[in-house]
C-alpha cells in the first residue's frame, strides 16, 4: 500500500476533538510533573526535616533524600506496565484519570507528614511510601498522555502534538522551581525550613481536581477505537520485539533522561552542596534552565515534523557532549558574572529541549496502538528510572567520594553520547509514516 493510502487509512478526529485532547492531556501532564518536581526542588529542606537525625551530616541526608528519590523512580517501570496495560485493555481516558487522581492523593499527604523530629524513624517510611505512589502513578502518566495527545494528532503533526507532553513537563518543573522560589523570597529561612516547604505539595489538590475535571470529559482516541474493532484480525506484536523496541527506545532517550534531570532537577542541590550557592540562588539558575528548556520544547517538535526526529535528537545529544564540560566549568568558576552563569544554563536548557520535543512521537512510532501505551511507557520508564532517578544520587555520591566538581558533566555527556549511537538507528522518513 503506498504512502498517500495509508495516511488516508488512520482515523483523523475533528480538530474540535483534537484540541481538547491537547488541552486535557497537557493540563494533566502539568499537574503530574509539577508535584512530582517539587520534591527535586525541596530536597535539600526534605533532608532536614525527614532524614537528619541528630548527629547525621547534611551531605548524609541529602544522599537519603534522592535515593527516596530515586527508589520512585523505580517503581515507575512498574506504574507503566501496571497502567500501560490498563490503557492497552480499556482505553486511554480511564488510565489517566486514575494516574492523575493517584498522584494528587499522594502529593498532597506529603504536605501533611509529620517530620522526624515529630514521628522518628517513621517520618522518613512514610514519605518513602507516598513516593513509590508517586512514582506508580507517573510511569502511567506518560504512557497514556502521549498516546493520547499523538493519536489524536492531525496528519503531519505528531511532533508538534508530542512536544506538549514535554513541553507541560517542562512547565510543571518550572512551577515547582517557581514556587519554592516564590517562598525561599518570602519566607525566611527558618519559616521555610518549618512549615513554608507544605505549601507547594498542598497547593496539589486544587491544581489536581482541575485536571481530573478535564479528563473525566475526555473522549477515547479513534485509534485505540479501531484497534479494538480489529482486534481479531490483528495479532498483537511477539514479545521479543516488543522487548527490543522497548530498549531501543530506552537507549535513544537515555541522554535526555540524564541530561534533563541533572541540569534541571539535580541542579540547585548540586550548586547547594559542592559549589556553596544559597538556596535562592541555586533556584535562580534552575528556573533559567527551566525556561531555555521549556522555549526549545515545541518548536523542536515542529522542526522534526518536518525535518524528521532523528536530525533534531541527534543534534541535542551532539550539543550536550560538547557542550556539559564547558557549562559546569563555567558555573565554578568564580570570576564568571551571574549573567554569563545565567545565560549557560540557559542554554544547557535549551539544548535537552531538542531531546525531548520530537521524543515523545519518536517513542509512539515505535509501537503499534494495541501495545502503545505499555511499550513507549516502559520505554519512558526504564530510561528515566536508570539515568534521571539515579542522576541526583549518583552525582552527589560521587562528588562526596571523588571530590570531583565535573563528575555532572561526565554523567550527562555520556548518557547523551550513548543516546547519539542508538539515534543514528532511526529512519528519517519515520515522522511521515501514519501511526501503526
Amino acid at each position: 500500500m503506498t504512502e498517500p493510502a495509508l495516511r488516508q487509512s488512520a482515523p483523523q478526529p475533528p480538530p474540535a476533538r483534537s484540541r481538547r485532547a491537547l488541552l486535557a492531556g497537557s493540563v494533566g501532564n502539568f499537574v503530574e510533573w509539577y508535584e512530582f518536581g517539587v520534591y527535586g526542588y525541596f530536597a535539600t529542606v526534605i533532608a532536614a526535616n525527614f532524614f537528619t537525625p541528630e548527629g547525621g551530616s547534611d551531605v548524609e541526608a541529602l544522599v537519603k533524600t534522592y535515593a527516596s528519590f530515586a527508589l520512585a523512580f523505580f517503581f515507575r517501570p512498574i506504574g507503566a506496565v501496571l497502567f500501560g496495560r490498563l490503557g492497552d485493555r480499556i482505553g486511554r481516558r480511564p488510565t489517566l484519570i486514575v494516574v492523575i487522581g493517584l498522584m494528587t492523593l499522594a502529593t498532597t499527604l506529603i504536605g501533611l507528614l509529620p517530620t522526624y523530629a515529630t514521628a522518628g524513624a517513621a517520618a522518613p517510611w512514610l514519605l518513602t511510601l507516598l513516593r513509590i505512589l508517586q512514582g506508580l502513578s507517573a510511569g502511567g502518566e506518560f504512557g497514556g498522555a502521549v498516546s493520547l495527545l499523538t493519536e489524536f494528532a492531525p496528519p503531519g503533526r505528531r511532533g508538534l502534538y508530542g512536544s506538549w507532553q514535554s513541553f507541560t513537563v517542562a512547565l510543571g518543573l518550572l512551577g515547582g522551581a517557581g514556587a519554592a522560589a516564590v517562598l525561599a523570597t518570602v519566607l525566611s529561612d527558618a519559616a521555610l525550613n518549618d512549615w513554608g516547604w507544605r505549601i507547594p505539595f498542598l497547593l496539589t489538590l486544587p491544581l489536581g481536581l482541575v485536571a481530573l475535571w478535564l479528563r473525566l470529559r475526555l473522549e477515547e482516541t479513534p485509534s485505540f477505537r479501531r484497534a479494538e474493532a480489529e482486534a481479531a484480525a490483528t495479532p498483537p506484536p511477539s514479545r521479543g520485539e516488543a522487548a527490543r523496541a522497548i530498549v531501543l527506545g530506552a537507549g535513544r532517550i537515555m541522554g535526555w533522561a540524564a541530561a534533563g534531570y541533572t541540569f534541571l532537577v539535580v541542579l540547585p542541590s548540586y550548586l547547594q552542596s559542592t559549589l556553596g550557592a544559597s538556596f535562592r540562588e541555586a533556584l535562580v539558575a534552575t528556573v533559567l534552565a527551566n525556561l531555555g528548556f521549556a522555549a526549545s520544547i515545541i518548536p523542536a517538535g515542529l522542526l522534526s515534523d518536518r525535518f524528521g526526529r532523528r536530525t533534531v535528537m541527534l543534534s541535542g545529544a551532539v550539543l550536550v557532549v560538547l557542550l556539559a564540560l564547558p557549562l559546569i566549568d563555567l558555573l565554578q568558576d568564580t570570576g564568571a558574572s551571574a549573567a554569563v552563569k545565567g545565560g549557560a544554563v540557559l542554554v544547557a536548557g535549551a539544548v535537552v529541549g531538542l531531546m525531548a520535543g520530537p521524543g515523545p512521537a519518536m517513542l509512539a512510532e515505535m509501537f503499534p496502538t494495541r501495545v502503545r501505551c505499555t511499550g513507549l511507557g516502559v520505554a519512558y520508564a526504564l530510561s528515566n528510572a536508570v539515568f534521571s532517578g539515579c542522576a541526583g544520587l549518583v552525582i552527589t555520591e560521587l562528588v562526596k567520594r571523588t571530590g570531583d566538581a565535573d563528575i555532572p558533566a561526565y554523567y550527562a555527556a555520556g548518557a547523551c553520547a550513548v543516546s547519539a549511537l542508538a539515534l543514528l538507528t532511526l529512519r528519517g522518513d519515520d515522522h511521515r509514516r501514519p501511526l501503526r
